[in-house]
């Protein structure tokens, strides 16, 4: 399921839940409450645990930090990001869950 994802004018958005201090970084599917699970060993300060989470995520769907924007939920566990470009590749792309172009 992906309801998780929705397409918007100018990318994709994300709807994820951070878990910060964990033991190991990593991403899983999305749970009951229809959000991407992301898992970082940074603390929720100072902006780490986000910055982290973008990293991770960057890395994991090959595209430049600067396409990802936390654009709801930046101080809560439950976060919407902004993956930019063309919605309908990113669409195909991040419910496959292949690395997205």
């Amino acid at each position: 399921m992906a309801d998780h994802l929705v397409a918007a004018r100018n990318g994709v958005l994300v709807t994820v839940k951070v878990t910060p201090r964990a033991r190991h970084e990593g991403i899983e599917p999305a749970g009951q409450d229809s959000a991407l699970r992301v898992r970082v060993t940074e603390a929720p300060e100072s902006g780490k645990a986000n910055a982290a989470v973008l990293a991770l995520l960057a890395r994991h769907w090959r595209v430049p930090k600067s396409a990802l924007e936390i654009t709801g939920g930046g101080t809560g566990r439950l976060k919407r990001i902004l993956v930019r470009g063309e919605p309908s590749v990113l669409m195909t792309k991040l419910k496959s869950g292949a690395p997205a172009p």
